[in-house]
This record gives C-alpha cells, structure tokens and sequence, in this order.
C-alpha cells in the first residue's frame, strides 16, 4: 500500500499545473494570435482593393449614365425644334397657296366690280353678280386678304399705282377716283390700288 502512493508522486510531479497549461497556450498571447491567424494582413488588403474596384465601377456607370442622358436631352430639343420647323414650314406653304391663288381671284373679282358698276339694280343678273362677288370676297378675305380703296386719301406709291393725273379736282397729290381697290394681307401689299390722282 504504501509503494502504491509513492508511485502517485512522481506522477504528479511530471503533470504542469493548469495555470501552467494557460500560460503556455497560444491563445493567450492575443497579438501572437492574431500574426498566427492565416491571411489576416492581405484580407484587408483584398477588401480595400475590392472597394476601389466598386468605387471605379460606379463613376464609370454615373459617366456613362450623364452621356446617355445628355444624348437623350439633345434628341428630344432637335425634335421639338424640327416640329416646330415643319408646323411653321407648313404655315407658310399653307399661306403662300392661299395669296397665290388670291393674287388669281383678284383679276376676276375686279371684272365682277366693273360689270356690277354699270348692271341693272334690282335685276335677278345683277343679284346674282353680287353673291358672287361676295363669295369670292369671303374666300380671299379667310386667307386673311383684304380690299382697300384709298380715295380721297393722300396718294402713297407703296400702296397705289397713279394711272394719270387730274386737274381741279381736290387737293394736289390727293386720290380722286379708284379705277380698281388695292389689296394686302397683314400689312403686305399684293395689288396696288389703281387711281388718278388730283393735281
């Protein structure tokens, strides 16, 4: 019995304590961990790496973002003023059909006028000389075209066109007959007046 606890000894004494133990763990020094632990310094690395890779990415998808949309900006002002171009275009061509084929009524209307100034009032040819002249007024008048008649109103060239000259009939340079009405559209002539003028 006795030999049995000696042999307990040395046992005992050839075992570390479990303070010992501790000490001697790796885990116990936290910088010697952290060195031992595998990829700790180039993880940081890839994620730093990463993260510009990222922030590169998204400049170039915002630069290509603001050329597109640049793009689009533009094509969108070429239509609008192409539109607007043609509608204009449009307007104009719409209008110089219009004074043309009023410069074409002109001569006509002016017949009608003659044959009127000198027709039987009341008679059913002259009414019907009338409706006409008036229909053919009306249709020049909606392509914004309009008769004047200058007499008794100082003579202007750019308006009128003198056949001849009269004297002891009003004042000098005055208009004292209109052989045919002038006509203009916004302000524009297209027909002189014809008229004789007062000396």
């Amino acid at each position: 019995m006795m030999s049995g606890a000696n042999d307990e000894e040395p046992l005992a004494a050839r075992r570390p304590s479990l303070a010992e133990e501790r000490e001697d763990s790796p885990s116990a020094d936290p910088g010697r961990e952290a060195e031992d632990m595998p990829g700790g310094d180039s993880a940081s690395g890839a994620g730093s790496e990463v993260g510009d890779e990222l922030t590169e990415l998204v400049a170039g998808l915002k630069r290509e973002r603001d050329e597109y949309l640049d793009l689009a900006q533009r094509a969108k002002a070429d239509f609008e003023n192409y539109r607007k171009r043609t509608m204009r275009e449009a307007a104009d061509a719409e209008r110089r059909g219009k004074l043309a084929l009023a410069r074409e009524l002109i001569p006509s209307i002016d017949s009608l006028e003659r044959a009127l100034s000198v027709a039987e009032d009341g008679s059913d040819v002259t009414r019907g000389l009338e409706l006409v002249h008036a229909e053919l007024l009306a249709t020049i008048g909606r392509a914004g075209v309009e008769a004047f008649d200058p007499l008794g109103e100082p003579f202007d060239p750019a308006h009128s066109e003198a056949v001849s000259t009269r004297a002891g009939e009003g004042g000098a340079g005055t208009v004292v007959e209109t052989l045919d009405r002038g006509y203009r559209c916004d302000g524009a002539v297209l027909r002189p007046a014809r008229v004789i003028v007062g000396e």
